[in-house]
């Protein structure tokens, strides 16, 4: 297979790694782009594959919260100058108090009537799009509930109240004290804002990502030429410190490094009144996981202008 200059610099683009090492991954995966990620991963000359770090829609991650309950919407515009104006915030705000009467799935989400216009949510952001002049549309939303506990709220570079880029949720069952629940809570959605971390325990750890890492990690544990007995132990410290990176439970906590979120945790019940048990979190980055189409200005405006 012929690899093109584009497919190399996408390649680049993703994992950091140079033009040469990008071209033989290439040729050696047979233009695969994953399996080229993975070869170079492999080879340690990329760390991992970058493309989910970027972002392309633009728009707000709002929150809200309810009793034992809380939600998180994101409703995205075409420019970040619309997620400035007022009445696209209080669209924003408003969609996610709708929210919070639904189970929290977006079709519900959509469906639901916001108070101050009488229609659906999606309806009412069809007559936001008429009246803003910009395309919006609601994206996702996601809704965390506890029988006993808090669900607390976290946004990260708030620019009105309950609306920013970038939400989270974290559930906490728990008969303890409320208040230093949701303090709790709070620097744990801080936490998770900070570390995105996969997964609340190992095994909700997804299968297939765990089998790409161990896949990795075997391979360069069998350049080292050593037997496979040791390989297989290795392999399995390996493990144990991708789990520690990725899982909620497992990473040390930002506010206290000298203890992991579960020990953190564990040590609050005296504070709580009460044992706690974090259940669930969710959480939102503006525009994560859409590509945005990179285009060439100057060729747009030479086109525009009737150029070649």
């Amino acid at each position: 297979m012929t690899i093109s200059a584009s497919m190399v610099k996408e390649l680049r683009e993703k994992t950091g790694a140079g033009m040469m090492d990008c071209k033989a991954a290439l040729a050696e995966t047979n233009g695969d782009m994953e399996a080229a990620i993975d070869w170079l991963r492999a080879k340690g000359i990329a760390k991992a594959d970058k493309k989910s770090s970027r972002t392309a829609a633009e728009g707000l991650v709002g929150v809200a919260s309810g009793d034992n309950s809380a939600v998180v919407v994101e409703v995205n515009s075409e420019t970040d100058f619309v997620a400035r104006n007022d009445a696209f915030q209080a669209l924003v705000r408003n969609v996610a108090q709708a929210a919070l009467g639904t189970d929290g799935t977006a079709d519900a989400t959509g469906a639901a009537t916001l108070a101050d216009t009488g229609k659906s949510v999606v309806d009412s952001i069809k007559d936001a799009v008429a009246t803003i002049g910009e395309n919006m549309n609601l994206r996702r939303s996601a809704k965390l509930t506890v029988s006993n506990g808090v669900v607390a709220t976290y946004i990260h570079n708030q620019v009105a109240e309950g609306l920013g880029k970038l939400g989270v949720l974290v559930a906490i069952e728990s008969t303890g004290d409320k208040a230093a629940l949701t303090a709790f809570g709070r620097q744990v959605a801080m936490h998770v804002a900070a570390t995105n971390p996969l997964a609340l325990t190992d095994a909700e750890v997804d299968p297939a990502t765990a089998e790409r890492e161990k896949a990795i990690f075997s391979e360069q544990a069998r350049e080292s030429g050593k037997p496979e007995a040791i390989i297989e132990k290795m392999v399995e410290g390996r493990m144990r410190k991708f789990y520690e990176e990725v899982v909620l439970l497992k990473q040390n906590f930002v506010i206290n490094p000298d203890l992991t979120v579960e020990k953190a945790l564990e040590a609050g019940a005296k504070d709580f009144g009460a044992p706690a048990k974090i259940v669930g979190f969710v959480r939102f980055a503006l525009g994560e996981g859409i590509e945005r189409e990179q285009s060439d200005f100057a060729a747009e405006v030479a086109a525009a202008a009737g150029k070649k």
